[in-house]
């Protein structure tokens, strides 16, 4: 198995402005290389930015060095409206453990301007991370998701992979807007999308799989199982499950797929779309 989102971080040592208030306390400690070994049952993972610092990136390269092969890929972070951005993925590249970088990703979900991503600076980053042989994760709520569409419409030659299923609202139960818009979005075959993160926009406390289940045939009726990656989203998920609890559930959920579509969501559209090398 291929767990294709998960974080590493320390707060000790930076500033996570997203994890700050007392319902985040349980995960403010550190989760490095050991505690990944620990808690992962996978056999190959990619590592996701969780800060905008390109420092994290270069630090990130070098953790995967450092797993033995355990970490395949990282997903990090450059600044897409900068004017050197195609240098600054060069640089990360050409430097220790670039090889390993198979991706990009900027907390969009944070942006006020819902039309962010179209902006005509950051089009041009989008554009040199595809040059650079790169996939783009979406972090996008379900009210930036039009704006998404239109972005991986406008660049057909990028791989996109929206994250968290664009965090539906699993809590309350409703469908849509999320369901119309995840169908919109998965007519572009350019796009795929991971189950991941669903666990955290349940009830933390008082989640079911029954919850979740209606998301994850929604996203696998439209994206297909070939288009569809696992990710733990671990240490977050640790907020509503443990790592073991998420994968039980997945594997629930997709237990009466075919083989070959469980290999897909498992480990080959991973393999593919961030172009993992063995």
């Amino acid at each position: 198995m291929i767990d294709a989102h998960h974080h590493l971080w320390d707060p000790s040592r930076r500033d996570y402005p997203w994890m700050s208030g007392a319902a985040l306390a349980p995960i403010r400690r550190p989760f490095g290389l050991p505690e990944l070994r620990a808690a992962t049952s996978a056999t190959g993972t990619v590592l996701v930015q969780t800060v905008s610092s390109v420092e994290e990136t270069r630090e990130f390269l070098r953790t995967a060095l450092e797993s033995d092969g355990l970490i395949k890929g990282v997903v990090g972070w450059v600044d897409l409206t900068a004017p050197d951005v195609a240098d600054v993925l060069a640089e990360l590249q050409e430097g220790p453990g670039g090889h390993l970088l198979v991706g990009i990703r900027h907390q969009v979900q944070d942006e006020p301007d819902d039309e962010w991503l179209t902006r005509p600076d950051v089009m041009r980053g989008l554009r040199a991370v595809a040059s650079a042989g790169l996939a783009y994760d979406l972090l996008v709520l379900v009210h930036q998701l039009k704006a998404a569409r239109r972005v991986v419409a406008d660049l057909p030659d990028a791989r996109f992979v929206l994250d968290h299923a664009a965090k539906p609202p699993v809590a309350s139960g409703l469908m849509e807007p999320w369901a119309t818009e995840i169908e919109g979005l998965a007519e572009l075959d350019n796009v795929t999308c991971k189950i991941s993160g669903l666990v955290t926009e349940a009830d933390w406390t008082d989640w079911t799989p029954g919850q979740l289940q209606p998301y994850v045939e929604h996203v696998l009726e439209y994206f297909g199982a070939e288009r569809v990656m696992f990710g733990s989203d671990w240490p977050v998920c640790l907020l509503a499950a443990t790592y073991g609890e998420v994968v039980e559930t997945s594997k629930d959920f997709t237990s009466g797929l075919s083989g070959d579509e469980q290999s897909y969501i498992y480990e080959s559209t991973a393999q593919k779309v961030y172009r993992l090398k063995p």
